[in-house]
């Protein structure tokens, strides 16, 4: 990219969560001219709303029912409390530890101009943020994507909570109904019936998880009902809901039936949309509902503006963001041209137990007619599931026919920290044979990966 005294920047990032602050960043110590303009709070979705917060919480809840649950290993758990005021501060700490949530001023120590407001392009070089002019020789377009509203009569009118609003809530609700059985609506299924809630969950596909292994949505659901007391509504369809007083009543319709349930609030984690509203049509950069156009290396249909991220409207993990945002400026800095490589892009919903994926599900494979091996570890049959007293879960390994990895599930404890496992062995394409092969811990919950391996020699 050569610099061009004829703009204000040499790169203007628009958007600086994960998707913006890497480039962003790498820009500014090469010596480029920077800028960054955040329409809300500096850091994005994934430190102040979204991943760090929840998973604060996530952890608390974890501690508060292992603790309620410690008659069997000989603790007094019983008469166990919270006081959700002073989890809520621990949540607020943990965004605060981080650094990445408000950290505008992280921005300006490394010489880039951060400029608070929405970015609106008056032409392909030039964009407007609060009246101010601005133009630069390149641009990045990380604007992210936000919570959808469902075509769902009355709810406007009766008020409803997103992922992002449950966070804040001075207590948890006495009742709460959730649209979407997808990660997000699982995860907080599970911790708000941690604290107490009566949860119901709602999901039109017939089962929990719909996008991950069967075996995962049926463990999940299992948990949530047998656990929790969440009442699983597959199948289901919202139709309308109505508030009563300090009520909200809930129509849908489940196997052709149509049933109502009052609940106190009524959380939406049903899909996202990218944010779109920046005149790209001024920039003569293409795109549609479903997120920006971009060529393989995340170039726009303008040639000096790229995109990254939830705008993409693919992958909405805050790590494939980040890989997009470094690709994104390397290409935007660089002749030669590099793409995103996303083979061994694992994902994690952080329920107990917790559930990894990595490389091509079970369908993926169906889907792609492809001739596949599989095989299934129960947790129970390694001995970590009797020490800790855990035994619903598995690992689950898919191979090609000549016994090369293509992709693995797991629920477990830990199985965000086993995943990488896998997805190493997928990356570089190492059988199933090399994996049992690898000793593995006496103990470990990975012992259950190698007994998965080994089923398929």
């Amino acid at each position: 990219m050569a610099q061009s005294s004829n703009f204000d920047f040499d790169l203007i990032v628009i958007g600086s969560g994960a998707g913006g602050s890497a480039a962003a960043t790498i820009a500014a110590r090469e010596g480029k001219r920077v800028a960054i303009v955040e329409a809300e709070t500096f850091g994005g979705d994934s430190p102040n709303w979204s991943d760090v917060p929840t998973k604060a919480l996530i952890h608390a809840a974890r501690l508060y029912d292992e603790a309620k649950h410690g008659e069997k290993f000989g603790l007094r758990g019983s008469m166990m409390g919270y006081n959700y005021p002073l989890v809520r501060n621990w949540k607020n700490l943990a965004v605060q530890r981080t650094g990445a949530g408000n950290n505008r001023r992280y921005y300006e120590s490394h010489g880039i101009s951060a400029f608070n407001g929405s970015a609106h392009f008056l032409s392909p070089n030039e964009i407007t943020v609060n009246r101010r002019h601005l133009s630069s020789a390149s641009f990045l377009i990380a604007t992210g994507s936000s919570w959808t509203t469902p075509n769902i009569q009355g709810l406007d009118d009766a008020g409803f909570q997103t992922p992002r609003t449950l966070l804040d809530l001075i207590r948890p609700p006495k009742s709460l109904f959730i649209i979407g059985g997808g990660s997000h609506g699982v995860e907080f299924a599970q911790l708000m019936a941690t604290f107490g809630t009566r949860v119901y969950i709602a999901e039109k596909a017939g089962r929990l998880l719909p996008k991950l292994d069967e075996e995962v949505g049926e463990l999940i659901e299992k948990t949530l009902e047998e656990q929790k007391g969440v009442s699983v509504l597959t199948h289901s369809r919202v139709l309308s809901v109505v508030k009563e007083g300090i009520t909200k009543t809930v129509l849908y319709t489940r196997g052709g039936v149509e049933k109502s349930i009052k609940v106190e609030e009524v959380l939406i984690a049903a899909g996202r949309e990218p944010e779109l509203d920046l005149g790209l049509e001024n920039a003569s950069v293409k795109y549609t509902p479903k997120g920006v156009d971009v060529n393989d290396h995340l170039q726009t249909t303008a040639k000096h503006i790229y995109a990254a991220g939830d705008v993409l409207g693919r992958q909405r993990y805050t790590h494939s963001a980040l890989l997009e945002s470094q690709v994104a400026v390397h290409n935007i800095l660089h002749r030669g041209k590099i793409v995103p490589d996303y083979t061994a892009m694992p994902g994690i919903i952080s329920t107990t137990p917790e559930i990894a994926h990595v490389g091509l599900s079970e369908d993926d494979c169906i889907r792609r007619d492809l001739s596949i091996n599989k095989a299934i570890a129960p947790l129970n049959i390694i001995a970590r599931s009797n020490t800790s007293d855990f035994r619903n879960g598995f690992v689950k390994l898919i191979t090609d026919k000549k016994g090369v990895l293509l992709g693995g599930t797991i629920a477990a404890p830990s199985a965000g920290e086993m995943i990488h496992e896998i997805g190493l062995a997928v990356k570089y394409n190492l059988t199933a044979e090399q994996l049992a092969a690898t000793p593995h811990a006496f103990l470990s919950w990975s012992e259950a990966i190698r007994v998965a391996a080994n089923r398929l020699i």
